[in-house]
C-alpha cells in the first residue's frame, strides 16, 4: 500500500491540522509529513497549489486528496482497520462520529475568541458572550463519554475522537478556561500522549509567529 502524505500547517496554531495528525501518529499509522507554514497575509501559495480549497490539511494517497481533518481521520480509519481510529462497537462509531462532527461545526464563540497556541504562557482573558456556553457543552461531552467508557480516553483507548478534540485541549489548558478534577485528569491524558508531546516538541521550535492568533 502506498504511504499517504499528510500536508499540514504551523504545529504551534493550526487546529485543523493538529487533529488528522494526531490522530494517524497516535494510531502508528505510516505516512510522510509536509508542512506549508501559512506566513503570507494572503495565505501561502503553496497551500493553494496543492489543496483544492486552498487550506490545509490534505491527506494525498496516490492520485486521491481528501481534505477536511474528519474527512481524513475517516478515510484512514478505513485504510487501517486495526489502527483502533474508530470504536469497534457499532454504537459506539456512531456516537465517536456524532461527537466528532459537533466539534467540526459547533464551537465558533470559544474558537474566535481562544486559538489554538502551543507555546502561549497560562493565563485567562476576558471571554465573550457564547464561550461559557462552548465550555460547558464540551465538559459534558467529555464527562459522559468517560464515566461511560471508564477512560481515559473518551471511548477506553485512544481514537479519532479524541483527535478531533486535541486543539480544546489546548485552548482549555492555556486558557486556563477549567477546573473541574476529571476534565483536569482527561487533558492530562491527552497531553502526555506521545503524539501530543511529539507535536509540542515541534510547535515549540517553529519560527513563526502569526499576530493575530496571539491573544
Amino acid at each position: 500500500m502506498d504511504k499517504p502524505t499528510l500536508y499540514i500547517a504551523n504545529k504551534n496554531y493550526s487546529s485543523w491540522s493538529f487533529r488528522p495528525w494526531m490522530a494517524l501518529t497516535g494510531a502508528g499509522v505510516d505516512f510522510e509529513e509536509v508542512l506549508i507554514p501559512f506566513d503570507y497575509p494572503g495565505g501561502n501559495p503553496n497551500i493553494k497549489a496543492i489543496s483544492p480549497t486552498g487550506r490545509v490539511p490534505i491527506l494525498q494517497h496516490g492520485a486521491l486528496k481528501i481534505w477536511e481533518s474528519l474527512a481524513i481521520i475517516e478515510y484512514v480509519a478505513e485504510l487501517y482497520p486495526d489502527a483502533g481510529l474508530l470504536p469497534r462497537d457499532r454504537a459506539e462509531r456512531a456516537l465517536a462520529r456524532s461527537v466528532s462532527m459537533e466539534m467540526l461545526s459547533s464551537f465558533r464563540a470559544l474558537r474566535s475568541a481562544c486559538p489554538m497556541n502551543i507555546r502561549r504562557p497560562k493565563g485567562k482573558i476576558a471571554l465573550p458572550d457564547g464561550v461559557d456556553a462552548d465550555i460547558s457543552r464540551i465538559e459534558t461531552i467529555w464527562r459522559d463519554l468517560l464515566q461511560q467508557s471508564g477512560g481515559p480516553f473518551l471511548f477506553g483507548a485512544f481514537s479519532g475522537a479524541d483527535a478531533m478534540f486535541a486543539p480544546v485541549v489546548n485552548r482549555f489548558d492555556i486558557y486556563d478556561l477549567v477546573s473541574r478534577n476529571d476534565i483536569l485528569a482527561y487533558m492530562e491524558t491527552m497531553k502526555a500522549h506521545p503524539a501530543w508531546r511529539k507535536w509540542e516538541e515541534a510547535a515549540r521550535a517553529e519560527p513563526w509567529i502569526v499576530p493575530e492568533d496571539e491573544v
